[in-house]
């Protein structure tokens, strides 16, 4: 799902003055770029700023944010001279990805703006952030007392149903609790609820609750209901509440008050029916709300705004499999056209995820090769030669080691992961405060030749700040790999289950582009692999109890 972003523009600075009598009257035009598309959409654009080198503008964009792809923007500053674009002054442009503004110090991004030979065009400064959508989640608790007898052998077997009220005075369904057996006086476990589910962020909104009495055949008896709303609830933070149950019509005949009307202090649990057939009816029993909290749910968003790098690892499948790098079949052959699947897979994910890493540095190494001079087969080595710092500068770096290391390293077996998962799990367990996460690629073309190692590596790691993202390239059948991803049944080793889902694996041959469109196919590489990658690192510091640090004003 995507999260919501807000980028605006703070004053470009010290633009060009296109005017001869007075100083530009500049206006910001937004293009965005479709994933995998070369064509640039106009998006928005600012209000004009008359007369003015040093424009601070108002106007914000609201964009869907994905971390899975890259999001190309482009701020045109032209004049404002004409009514059409093409007419306007031209002020220089600024090409960026809203990875990059969100993944910048505190969300904050300076570009200069380029285009216009021998002239300083000035910078644009640009803001991003996650618009609030009412992330607070309730945890709350309800007992029940003296509640009506429904069962003619024995005694209630109540339960709980939640009705969020709508804006035309229906109700819609939002939570049931469990059923307690066989008493009238119910004590139900804690359960937890997002905001926006219970009341759609309104504090005010009428929450309606039903008393049910639990049957076998479905045909749940009505024992009452009350009604209240989400700051009386909240009430309960500081003291006790206690609800009154009474005999209404059940969900949709009950005569609530309606969405956003305040309902009153002590709202009656009452059955209608019953209290017009008693005289003396006061209420089928009462419901005390015993706890009720509440907490922020925290976002990818925030972590990264908060100062949480991501730091990115490559590891590449040397084993023989492959082919004779120099013959066009290999799976390392790079044509002069076009790049081969394991440089293809390594810029899809890789310029994704460098845009959160400050550094732009990136460790990278081979697996399943005989090295030089000695010919000792390797499954850790560094791709640019140097063990004591196998970083290599930017994406690009990686590329450049890696086809170097393809004319010097011999191709050989067998395909083991371990060494590499274990070496990345080192450098994540010497920092797990949140202010680090890893991501490990691993890119290979066939069968795993150490799954138990592997498997146990994997349990290992899950309880680590990192994730694991598998590439499989060429024909080959990868049963086993589907077996590390724990979409399905959680990695297990030696009777340990790992503590998270930390492994996402694709065949690369799912996503070529039929028409040969090599940025298509990284395209949608990328928007696959890496999806699952704020769920991990949220689940990662949810388990931790870290909470996002918070960023310099």
């Amino acid at each position: 799902a995507p999260r919501v972003a807000q980028a605006w523009l703070c004053p470009p600075r010290n633009l060009l003055d296109m005017d001869t009598f007075s100083k530009s009257d500049p206006v910001v035009v937004l293009f965005v770029q479709g994933s995998g598309s070369s064509e640039w959409k106009e998006f928005g654009r600012t209000e004009v700023i008359d007369n003015t080198l040093n424009p601070d503008f108002v106007r914000k964009f609201v964009l869907d944010y994905y971390f899975e792809e890259k999001q190309n923007l482009r701020f045109d500053p032209p004049g404002s001279h004409g009514a059409v674009l093409g007419a306007q002054d031209f002020l220089g442009q600024a090409f960026v990805a809203l990875g990059e503004v969100i993944g910048s110090q505190r969300g904050r991004l300076e570009r200069a703006l380029t285009g216009v030979p021998g002239k300083r065009c000035g910078t644009i400064l640009l803001l991003a952030e996650e618009l609030s959508n009412c992330r607070d989640i309730v945890t709350m608790q309800l007992c029940a007392n003296k509640l009506d007898k429904k069962d003619f052998f024995g005694k209630s077997d109540p339960f709980l149903v939640f009705y969020r009220s709508n804006e035309d005075g229906t109700f819609t369904i939002c939570h049931k609790t469990e059923v307690v057996k066989n008493t009238l006086n119910p004590v139900w476990q804690p359960f937890t609820i997002p905001v926006r589910v219970l009341c759609n962020g309104d504090y005010d909104r009428t929450v309606k609750i039903d008393v049910y009495d639990w049957d076998r055949d479905g045909s749940h008896d009505f024992i009452g209901e009350f009604a209240t709303s989400y700051r009386e609830l909240s009430r309960a933070q500081s003291q006790f509440t206690v609800y009154e149950v009474g005999r209404g019509s059940g969900a949709g005949g009950w005569g609530a008050p309606h969405a956003g009307a305040d309902p009153p202090l002590r709202p009656q649990v009452l059955n209608p029916r019953k209290k017009c057939k008693k005289k003396k009816y006061v209420n089928s029993g009462t419901v005390t709300l015993l706890s009720f909290s509440v907490e922020s749910e925290f976002t990818f968003v925030d972590y990264i705004r908060g100062g949480t790098q991501l730091n990115f690892t490559v590891a590449i499948d040397f084993t023989a499999s492959n082919g004779m790098p120099s013959h066009p079949t290999s799976l390392h052959y790079a044509s002069p056209y076009q790049l081969s699947a394991y440089a293809l897979a390594l810029k899809a994910v890789g310029e994704i995820i460098q845009d959160y890493d400050s550094d732009k540095l990136f460790p990278a190494y081979g697996f399943g090769a005989k090295l030089p001079p000695d010919g000792k087969i390797s499954h850790q080595f560094p791709l640019n030669n140097n063990a004591d710092n196998p970083s290599c500068a930017g994406i690009e770096g990686v590329l450049e080691s890696y086809l170097q290391s393809l004319r010097t390293v011999q191709l050989y077996g067998p395909t083991n992961f371990a060494p590499v998962i274990n070496q990345v799990a080192g450098a994540a367990a010497q920092v797990t405060d949140g202010s680090q996460y890893h991501v490990l690629l691993i890119i290979t073309d066939g069968v795993i030749s150490d799954m138990l190692q592997t498997k146990e590596a994997i349990v290992t790691a899950s309880a680590l700040p990192m994730s694991i993202i598998i590439v499989g390239v060429g024909p080959a059948e990868f049963e086993a790999m589907e077996e590390l991803d724990g979409d399905e049944v959680r990695v297990s080793s030696r009777g340990r289950y790992a503590e998270r889902d930390i492994v996402q694996f694709v065949p690369f041959r799912d996503y070529v582009d039929d028409s040969g469109n090599q940025v298509l196919s990284m395209a949608r590489l990328a928007k696959d692999v890496l999806a699952e990658i704020p769920e991990q690192l949220l689940s990662y510091m949810k388990t931790r109890d870290i909470k996002p640090r918070r960023a310099d004003p």
